[in-house]
C-alpha cells in the first residue's frame, strides 16, 4: 500500500475542495493515486448530491459568449447568493457560455460536458445547482451585455449597419426597459394579446358613449401605443431619453433587428 503524504492529501483537497479527512480516506481506497481518487469522490458524492437535487435553487448567475456571428446566454442556477459569488461559480458560468455558443440556435439543453461542470461544482459546494436555461442567436451582427451583478443579461442579432455600440445600447435598454418588450415589433406580438388589447380599447371607448366608428378611431391610437410600448422598436430609447423618439428611429436605414432575448435572475 502507498505511503499517503500530506502533499498529496492537499494537492487532492486543493483540486476537488473537500475536506482533509475525505481526499485522506479517497487516497487511501485508491493506493494514492489522485486521477482515481477524485473519480471516486465524484461517484461517491454525486450519488450525495443528487439527493438534494429538489432543494430550491433560486440564486445563481447569468454568463454570456460570442464569436463569429453567435452569441449566447446562460442561467447557472444554485441555492444561494453566497454560491453564486464564488469565483469558481463564475467561471463555471463562464465555460458553460463558451460551450453553448457551439450549439444550435434556439433554447438550449444542458449538454454531458455542461453537466460534467455542474457535477463537479454540486460536489465541491455542495449545493443543488444546474444549468436553469439557455439560449444561442445567430446573425450578420451579434450584440450583448451582461449588467455588472450578472443577474440581467441580454443577447441581440441584427442585419446591416448595426455599430457594436448601437447594439450594445439596444441590449443596455431591453435590459433597463419597464415594460420589458415583448417582441421586436408588432409581428412578434401574440396575436391573442393584440386582439384582446384592441376589443379592450374599443370598449372603454363606447363606454365613454362615442359611436362606433369614433371608438374604433380611439381605439386604434390606444393600441398604437400598447403596440410601441411592449416592442422593442417602438420604446423610446432609454440611452437617448431627451430625444424622446422610438428606438426604430436610431437604426441605420435598411438595417434591422432579428432577435433578442434578456434573461434575469428569477423570471
Amino acid at each position: 500500500m502507498a505511503t499517503i503524504s500530506a502533499k498529496d492529501v492537499m494537492s487532492l483537497r486543493n483540486r476537488t475542495g473537500l475536506g482533509m479527512m475525505e481526499c485522506k480516506k479517497a487516497l487511501t481506497e485508491t493506493d494514492g493515486d489522485i486521477d482515481a481518487a477524485i473519480e471516486l469522490l465524484r461517484k461517491q458524492l454525486k450519488g450525495k448530491m443528487d439527493e438534494r437535487a429538489d432543494r430550491e435553487a433560486g440564486e445563481g448567475t447569468i454568463a454570456l459568449s460570442a464569436k463569429d456571428g453567435q452569441v449566447a446566454i446562460i442561467q447557472l442556477q444554485s441555492e444561494t447568493d453566497f454560491a453564486a459569488k464564488n469565483d469558481t461559480f463564475v467561471e463555471a458560468a463562464d465555460k458553460i457560455a463558451e460551450m453553448a455558443v457551439s450549439e444550435a440556435d434556439g433554447d438550449i439543453t444542458a449538454t454531458e460536458a455542461m453537466t460534467a461542470i455542474t457535477d463537479e461544482l454540486r460536489i465541491t459546494i455542495k449545493e443543488n445547482i444546474s444549468v436553469a436555461k439557455g439560449h444561442k442567436l445567430s446573425g450578420e451582427k451579434v450584440g450583448s451585455y451582461l449588467h455588472h451583478n450578472r443577474q440581467v443579461g441580454v443577447i441581440i442579432a441584427g442585419e446591416g449597419d448595426l455599430s457594436d455600440d448601437l447594439l450594445t445600447g439596444i441590449c443596455q435598454h431591453i435590459a433597463a426597459s419597464v415594460p420589458t418588450p415583448i417582441a421586436v415589433d408588432q409581428a412578434g406580438l401574440p396575436a391573442d394579446e393584440v386582439e384582446k388589447n384592441k376589443q379592450a380599447a374599443i370598449e372603454e371607448a363606447k363606454a365613454s358613449g362615442k359611436p362606433q366608428e369614433i371608438a374604433e378611431k380611439i381605439a386604434t391610437g390606444k393600441l398604437r401605443k400598447w403596440i410601441d410600448d411592449n416592442t422593442l422598436l417602438g420604446q423610446q430609447y432609454l440611452r437617448e431619453m431627451d430625444s424622446k423618439k422610438p428606438v426604430r428611429d436610431f437604426l441605420p436605414k435598411g438595417a434591422k433587428i432579428t432577435a433578442f432575448v434578456r434573461y434575469k435572475l428569477g423570471e
